[in-house]
């Protein structure tokens, strides 16, 4: 199993075309952990596989040094038949996922949401538990959940491991779940981190601190939710963000203790 410990992750979203070079730039400025999902719509992730194996066979890139994150998904055009049964439908979707991203193994598999109904939606976290037990995936979880009781009630078939929520200032920065991982060591993953929340960004504590530290705001943002459990992911198409983004879970935060406290009191209360 992947042991490697990612502090964040390259989101592939929203690429398209661009989808295989934005995927090997990140990996070449030294990313090693991606997520995509089985979802045309908004992924290509049989583009972030060319990029892997194009990374695997030009640069010497070993599987078991990079941490591969997809998700099941219900939006159109579906990866499998909509006749099925939710169980064959994972089934179906995981099959080409690991086709498409050519490897034999997922290091995390997610739900990108609950289905519409919980009933439905244990029918799948079941496939999922199924999938982990044969050993094709790794951690199982579950995104776009925030309601905490559902994570209690999946865990009851098994604990979920990894959650990916939006983390933006629109839902309070999902405090309730948030906190649910954090008591029940789950790993919490966010999206729009920084494009969700203006206000945090142009928060005058975090450009002091900024200013102080002679980095980004972003980087002191990506900084700050690190130490509080929280792997972000990153999208930016910039190479100079990227090792930015990277850079920002080495930075020390010296001499900006009074900053940290007012951004941890706007963002936790």
């Amino acid at each position: 199993m992947n042991t490697l410990k990612h502090k964040i992750i390259y989101g592939t979203a929203w690429k398209g075309e661009r989808t295989a070079q934005l995927v090997t730039n990140a990996f070449l400025q030294g990313f090693r952990a991606l997520d995509t999902a089985c979802q045309p719509k908004h992924y290509r992730e049989d583009l972030v596989g060319e990029a892997l194996e194009r990374l695997q066979s030009k640069h010497d890139l070993l599987r078991e040094e990079y941490y591969i994150q997809t998700k099941q998904d219900l939006n159109k055009p579906l990866p499998y038949n909509p006749a099925d049964s939710v169980t064959d439908q994972v089934k179906s979707s995981l099959a080409t996922s690991l086709r498409n991203l050519r490897t034999s193994y997922l290091d995390s598999y997610l739900l990108h949401s609950p289905l519409r109904t919980m009933d439905a939606t244990l029918e799948a976290w079941r496939a999922l538990i199924a999938a982990q037990d044969a050993g094709t995936v790794h951690k199982i979880g579950i995104s776009n959940v925030y309601d905490s009781r559902v994570l209690v009630t999946l865990g009851q078939l098994r604990k979920v491991q990894v959650v990916q929520n939006r983390w933006y200032e629109g839902n309070n920065w999902d405090r309730e779940v948030w906190q649910y991982c954090r008591d029940n060591d789950i790993e919490y993953q966010s999206f729009w981190t920084l494009t969700g929340s203006p206000s945090l960004l142009a928060h005058p504590a975090v450009v002091r601190a900024a200013n102080k530290l002679l980095v980004t705001p972003a980087q002191v943002i990506f900084k700050l939710v690190q130490l509080h459990g929280i792997v972000p992911l990153t999208g930016t198409s910039n190479e100079l963000h990227m090792q930015q983004d990277l850079a920002a879970e080495r930075i020390a935060l010296e001499d900006v203790e009074e900053e940290i406290r007012i951004i941890t009191r706007f963002i936790w209360g």
